[in-house]
């Protein structure tokens, strides 16, 4: 049993804490007047350290369920690649690592991270295979880091942080549930509950629509100049809302088709939907 970078990478999950990471940097960069380099880099390291300690706590609650889905039994603790004492020592050296970063920016910052860990994996994955609101608790710490990176720039938290945090967390949903149709089968091998009705049915479908609403409607929301500081013009408005319109039309397209297809697609344009509204918060912020 040995331990390397490529254990280390799957345990903490390298690509999910990336793109995390980005969401944080993001919400940093459309609050910051001034870029304090030293809370930027303490912001990306404690950032992917508490999301890769989230990562890795919950691999150590569901070792015995993850190699039951072909999914996640090649992962370290199912391969036996770890032991999970430790892969836990580990989790605990990142969230401590990962706190002391946040900490050293300010006290707000740290604690939205604590609880964003506390919720991951206190809550929503024990509640995983008990009810399909596991995925609302999940959304939580998932909608934080777009968040946390206004909070870490200003110390404040306000209107502005509290919009990009519901952005992300309206996006969550039909993010986790076309991943959640995909792999519908596979989660139910482990007990898993992820759909919010329990199986791929319209009225899943039709959730995913709703929300996919209220996420176009938030999004856009900051273009009204209700929402304190963080503004977005009408022009990035509108390009926003074609954005989420394609969503829209997924959404429907898997309401109406109601196959696995149908929900690769929408779960893949999310990923990418959600890259293209920060970037675009950005940009709109210096032009």
């Amino acid at each position: 049993m040995t331990f390397n970078s490529k254990i280390f990478l799957s345990l903490t999950k390298s690509r999910l804490a990336i793109s995390v990471v980005f969401s944080a940097l993001a919400g940093y960069i459309l609050a910051a007047d001034n870029f304090n380099f030293l809370n930027i880099f303490l912001l990306l390291v404690g950032g992917y350290c508490i999301v890769g300690a989230s990562n890795s706590f919950n691999q150590i609650i569901e070792k015995d369920k993850d190699s039951m889905m072909d999914r996640t039994k090649n992962r370290p603790l199912p391969k036996n690649h770890i032991s999970k004492s430790k892969a836990f020592w580990i989790s605990v050296f990142l969230t401590l690592v990962g706190l002391l970063c946040l900490y050293l920016i300010n006290y707000k910052t740290v604690f939205f991270a604590a609880l964003s860990v506390f919720l991951y994996t206190c809550i929503y994955t024990p509640l995983k295979p008990i009810t399909p609101l596991s995925v609302f608790v999940g959304a939580i710490p998932g909608a934080i880091p777009f968040m946390l990176g206004w909070v870490a720039a200003t110390n404040q938290f306000g209107i502005e942080p509290g919009t990009l945090f519901m952005i992300q967390f309206f996006w969550q949903f039909p993010h986790f549930w076309s991943l959640g149709w995909m792999l519908d089968d596979d989660y139910k091998k482990a007990g898993f509950i992820m759909l919010p009705t329990g199986k791929r049915d319209r009225r899943t479908a039709l959730q995913i629509i709703l929300y996919i609403i209220w996420m176009i409607i938030i999004s856009i929301f900051p273009a009204t100049g209700l929402t304190g500081l963080l503004y977005l013009s009408i022009e990035s408005a509108i390009i926003i809302f074609i954005l989420g319109l394609i969503m829209l039309f997924m959404g429907i397209n898997l309401y109406n088709g109601m196959n696995i297809a149908s929900a690769k697609r929408l779960f893949i344009y999310t990923i990418f939907y959600l890259t293209l509204v920060q970037l675009i918060y950005i940009v709109d912020k210096f032009l």
